[in-house]
């Protein structure tokens, strides 16, 4: 089994090197000290499991795991409690908080043994839970051309369905996220982005008017001149966020 140790800190990537000395079956192919140097890595070596710190310069933990395509099993290593743990429990092979003790670290070895075939399936399934994805966005971050952009929401203008996709449109263009559409609605603060089509999630600051359309619905149009279907449900949410 090949594995990656992913922190920021020397010490702490030392002592999972250490601690895994025991594991002959598990082989650490390379240290990351970023999130930026982890998705390379990771590309390259198609590791089984990834030893991965969540606070990062950079990008974070979780947003790394999102630029890849298939991500392989993590044990989540950090200092910080207040993630939800109860979803790292659920989906993650383990969650060590630092410091851990080898005992500790053992046992998370154990889970990985008991429930590999369930482990990548597991990661997938965190990162679209909902409590985690609450917990840091003011940024997407997003992978175009082998090259990782990060974009501040407010520079999000809205949010368009694109099959399994969703696309990102911003003043500098379009940019393709493999998340859907629920997710971000359910992650965005509402009073910020609002659905307001099953199709579009609008930026609410970038609306600059609601004019009437066909049936009885409106189209929103934005600061930039761009118009995007409201339906009636939509409008509803609008007249609560903007008091209409």
């Amino acid at each position: 089994m090949n594995a990656i140790i992913i922190d920021d800190e020397p010490l702490a990537r030392l002592v999972i090197r250490e601690y895994l000395t025991p594991y002959s079956n598990i082989t650490v192919v390379q240290e990351c000290a970023d999130g930026f140097e982890a998705v390379k890595a990771i590309m390259q070596h198609q590791p089984d499991l990834i030893f991965l710190d969540i606070q990062m310069p950079k990008i974070n933990g979780f947003e790394m795991l999102e630029l890849i395509d298939t991500p392989p099993a993590v044990i989540f290593t950090t200092a910080f409690e207040e993630y939800a743990i109860k979803a790292f429990e659920a989906h993650a092979v383990d969650y060590l908080l630092k410091p851990f003790s080898k005992e500790r670290f053992a046992k998370a070895i154990e889970k990985l043994a008991d429930g590999k075939e369930k482990n990548t399936a597991g990661t997938k399934q965190l990162l679209e839970n909902d409590t985690y994805s609450t917990t840091h966005y003011n940024r997407v971050v997003v992978k175009e051309n082998g090259k990782i952009k990060i974009i501040p929401l407010a520079q999000v203008q809205f949010i368009e369905a694109a099959d399994d996709y969703v696309k990102l449109h911003t003043a500098d263009g379009s940019f393709l996220k493999n998340k859907t559409m629920s997710y971000f609605e359910s992650a965005l603060d509402i009073n910020s982005f609002i659905r307001i089509h099953r199709s579009y999630i609008v930026n609410v600051q970038l609306i600059t008017r609601l004019d009437p359309y066909e049936k009885e619905t409106y189209q929103a149009v934005l600061s930039n001149g761009k118009k995007l279907p409201v339906s009636k449900t939509g409008y509803t949410k609008l007249k609560d966020v903007l008091g209409i």
